[in-house]
């Protein structure tokens, strides 16, 4: 597809500014920790699962090459698993196969998707359809996404282990010592406890990012059209990283997180053409729209 000629980026261009936001974030979240016994559990929560979240979106970048033409160095930097739960090669793997187009929405296929097709749905009983219900709506997906996508994931992990799948098994086995070290940090040196850590850090963290990924994907039949923008303030699109113009990453995903909005504003009209228009002023428009209400049905309604 032939793009409009735009200035080329030097590399400083492309990854001084996230080389500044992984710096602000490994030291906030040090700062953070370390004063953890000073600072009152009000504000503890909204900084800390802003760090975490903010980390994730780093780490989106980092999958992305964004911070060095070499992957080593793209994946020494987001290794460290601040929010402990998901190792980084495995979210690399998922979300580069997320970005095939043709894919998307598409439950067992899309590694993102928070579909599920009509089969499974139908061998599901009430209870369970009922929480999926409620986690298509904007304070479900806060409330019960945490446990939902962790848990998931986690079983589906288990589950390919019982069966004799040891792919995943050398990324665990490096995982792990690095979770450890994460939590010397924060119990053994710091002393949170680690529910206090869980609770004021990774869950708001998971919480904050699933804000992010609530309305950016929507079931179409046309595969350019289930994909929203989001026009985002400024809070929650330095905490995205401008991910939030997720039709305009995923058609550039070359672009670093800074120069997107100016390629945004440049090919606003023929974007929002293509993906036909799913768009958002804002998430506080999501929140008035999907407070309470589902953003869509659980089941796929097209497979």
């Amino acid at each position: 597809m032939v793009h409009h000629k735009e200035r080329q980026l030097t590399w400083l261009d492309r990854a001084g500014p996230t080389w500044i936001v992984a710096g602000v974030i490994y030291l906030g979240w040090g700062l953070t920790t370390w004063y953890y016994a000073a600072l009152p559990w009000w504000l503890l929560l909204p900084v800390g699962g802003f760090l975490i979240a903010w980390h994730g979106s780093l780490q989106h970048e980092a999958v992305h090459g964004q911070l060095a033409p070499w992957r080593w160095l793209n994946d020494a930097v987001a290794l460290p698993p601040l929010g402990l739960w998901l190792p980084f090669p495995l979210y690399r793997a998922a979300h580069r196969a997320h970005h095939d187009f043709e894919i998307l929405t598409e439950p067992w296929r899309d590694p993102e998707s928070f579909y599920v097709d009509r089969e499974t749905w139908d061998r599901l009983g009430v209870p369970v359809r009922a929480v999926l219900h409620a986690h298509n709506t904007l304070l479900g997906r806060l409330l019960l996404g945490p446990f939902l996508v962790v848990g998931q994931f986690y079983w589906a992990e288990m589950a390919a282990l019982w069966r004799g799948d040891r792919r995943h098994l050398r990324t665990w086995l490096w995982h792990l010592p690095l979770a450890a070290l994460v939590l010397i940090w924060v119990v053994g040196v710091c002393g949170i406890p680690l529910g206090a850590y869980l609770g004021l850090f990774v869950l708001p963290g998971i919480s904050l990012t699933l804000v992010r990924s609530f309305a950016e994907h929507k079931a179409a039949h046309t595969p350019l059209e289930r994909t929203a923008i989001v026009e985002a303030a400024p809070p929650f699109a330095l905490l995205f990283l401008n991910n939030n113009l997720h039709y305009a990453h995923h058609k550039r995903p070359d672009l670093p997180w800074q120069a997107l909005p100016a390629y945004y504003r440049a090919h606003r009209r023929e974007l929002l053409d293509e993906n036909g228009g799913l768009r958002y002023r804002g998430y506080a428009e999501i929140l008035r729209r999907f407070l309470l209400r589902p953003v869509d049905t659980p089941v796929h309604p097209i497979l």
